[in-house]
């Protein structure tokens, strides 16, 4: 199997719809799904297959104990953590293929320490302020597609998607 052109994980998810969803946008661009435990459903829920439809059985996807697993598993690797606290907007972040987009829960987000350990690296994405968020998978699908348009202005798109687009 070729490498996934970007990684993107769920913290925590609490939503399997959700979940679903962000699968279905990794089957789409070619994208890993992982899913950091503690999860809100069970990964054989009928709703995460549900919402991912009949594309889930061509998922790539893992779901990983901790953080510290995730670290061990991905290592050397460019993370971009989504908040809302960030100052940089995500479109001002250069997104290479492999590296990974870490989204956090639906009711708590990412955590502090988790955000403070890595300023630089934490993107948000504009909203007017009567909005407190974006549902999780339209935030995945934003930043993930953002991230093609990247490659694309930039000719670096890899290989596997050449075709597409």
């Amino acid at each position: 199997m070729p490498e996934p052109v970007l990684q993107i994980v769920l913290y925590q998810p609490e939503i399997p719809f959700n979940a679903g969803n962000v699968g279905r946008t990794c089957v789409a661009i070619g994208a890993k799904l992982w899913l950091v435990r503690p999860l809100g459903f069970q990964v054989d829920d009928r709703h995460v297959r549900r919402a991912g439809l009949d594309y889930w059985e061509h998922l790539d996807w893992e779901v990983v104990d901790d953080w510290p697993s995730l670290l061990a598993r991905l290592p050397d690797r460019t993370y971009w953590f989504l908040t809302k606290t960030a100052r940089r907007h995500y479109t001002e972040a250069q997104i290479h293929p492999g590296d990974v987009l870490v989204f956090g829960s639906e009711s708590k987000g990412l955590p502090e320490p988790m955000r403070q350990e890595h300023p630089e690296q934490c993107l948000r994405i504009p909203m007017h302020s009567k909005v407190r968020s974006l549902n999780l998978s339209v935030a995945a699908a934003l930043v993930a597609y953002e991230a093609i348009r990247q490659w694309r202005a930039r000719g670096d798109i890899p290989e596997g998607l050449l075709g597409i687009f």
